[in-house]
């Protein structure tokens, strides 16, 4: 009598109900990709093979097959969070040091220097931006935001539109910002110098006659000058056209212009700041005075408060001064045989032969899926059907042991005989 069959049934369904559990156990766990016991039948065989008439002597596990189905996307409050839609997985290098692994669990942090890291410390890698906020590609690297301040920009264009009052009175007297009743409306802007620092500067105008108007300009209550020219004349003239356009500015056909505030003026260390201002969507109707536009470039320095991540992975940084940088991008890596790679545990695999060679690019390119920012992949693991499969392995098992205690029943008959 054999026992080898029921034996290698039992050790079967034993093994199966270890990967059942397993799978069970990580029901709720971030990335988790369900396995699955694969058997195969066994003979004895020789070096003349096997017989036609041969009994088999049972079955073995012939693979526990990872089974990299999409898990669900679920929503989270950390933005640094992300969840994979499609194929691809998180390329991930522990600090100092050259080890490479990959993982589906998307929930990333930054540690204190800056690193965007998994709850074991590996940092993800990917491509940084350069100084001028562009993704340079390449050989991977691990992804590090910067919290040094973001530098000001100095502004160079700016633009202001409104609408002069075509029945306006003429004031009397020169413009003297002191006193109101030399001036038919005032408005402003902001501007920045080199180092970010904000001016407002001041406009003041007045109605000299029909379609004619003057303007002064001031700053930390300082008369600029500089128009057209280089005329030190502090005072501008607007005139318009009988359809209440802007026909000239300081004489010259309408266009933009550059004045400059001297750094005195300025008072905050920088250089003189000189700028293109436009001026040409200036009109004159009879409509009470408004200011419909103001426009400028510059802005003052300011430190990270935000980041945020793109369905491409771009990361982008928002600072306090309003403006947003791309800091870097993720990458994603695909394999031919993702089935081929070795756990590793802590959500995490290793390449191997069997997993074919890992292409790297950006999320939603080739057949990698795209990121969902604040949110992570669920286990993939169905727990109905694991259950349904945990009693269907409990019988298999109570079968096998039926099996041999046949087998058992038999023998004992046999040494029974007299």
């Amino acid at each position: 009598m054999s026992f080898q069959q029921g034996l290698s049934g039992l050790k079967g369904a034993s093994s199966n109900l270890d990967v059942i559990s397993n799978n069970i156990a990580n029901s709720s766990t971030v990335g988790f990709k369900t396995s699955q016991s694969q058997f195969a039948d066994v003979y004895a065989s020789s070096v003349y093979g096997t017989s036609a008439l041969q009994v088999g002597i049972g079955t073995q596990v012939s693979e526990i097959a990872q089974q990299f189905t999409q898990g669900n996307v679920t929503v989270t409050n950390n933005p640094l969070d992300m969840g994979i839609s499609g194929e691809g997985f998180f390329k991930l290098t522990p600090p100092g040091s050259n080890a490479i692994s990959y993982t589906r669990n998307g929930q990333f942090h930054l540690d204190g220097n800056g690193y965007i890291v998994n709850s074991t410390g590996q940092i993800l890698q990917g491509w940084l931006a350069n100084a001028s906020g562009i993704v340079v590609p390449g050989a991977t690297k691990s992804l590090q935001i910067a919290f040094t301040p973001a530098p000001p920009k100095t502004t160079s264009t700016a633009t202001l539109s409104a609408n002069l009052d075509a029945g306006a009175t003429v004031p009397a007297g020169a413009i003297s910002p002191s006193n109101p009743s030399t001036y038919n409306w005032s408005t402003s802007m902001t501007v920045y110098d080199q180092l970010g620092v904000a001016s407002g500067l001041v406009f003041y105008f007045k109605k000299t006659a029909s379609n004619s108007w003057n303007f002064d300009m001031y700053v930390n209550n300082n008369l600029v000058v500089g128009p057209p020219g280089g005329a030190a004349t502090p005072t501008h003239t607007i005139t318009f056209n009988t359809n209440g356009s802007v026909n000239q500015i300081d004489g010259a056909a309408a266009a933009a212009f550059s004045p400059t505030i001297p750094a005195a003026t300025l008072g905050s260390g920088a250089a003189a700041l000189t700028f293109s201002l436009d001026l040409t969507g200036f009109t004159q109707y009879g409509t009470t005075f408004g200011t419909s536009q103001v426009t400028q470039d510059g802005y003052s320095s300011g430190r990270i408060a935000g980041l945020s991540v793109a369905k491409d992975g771009t990361i982008q940084g928002r600072y306090t001064n309003g403006q947003s940088r791309t800091l870097g991008q993720v990458v994603l890596t695909s394999f031919n045989n993702p089935r081929g790679l070795l756990p590793l545990g802590n959500n995490q695999w290793a390449n191997t032969q069997a997993a074919g060679a890992a292409v790297e690019n950006t999320p939603g390119s080739g057949v990698l899926g795209v990121l969902q920012s604040g949110s992570v992949e669920e286990s993939n693991v169905d727990l109905t059907a694991e259950l349904v499969n945990m009693i269907v392995a409990q019988r298999l098992y109570q079968a096998n042991a039926q099996s041999v205690r046949a087998q058992d029943q038999l023998l004992q008959t046999l040494v029974n005989l007299r």
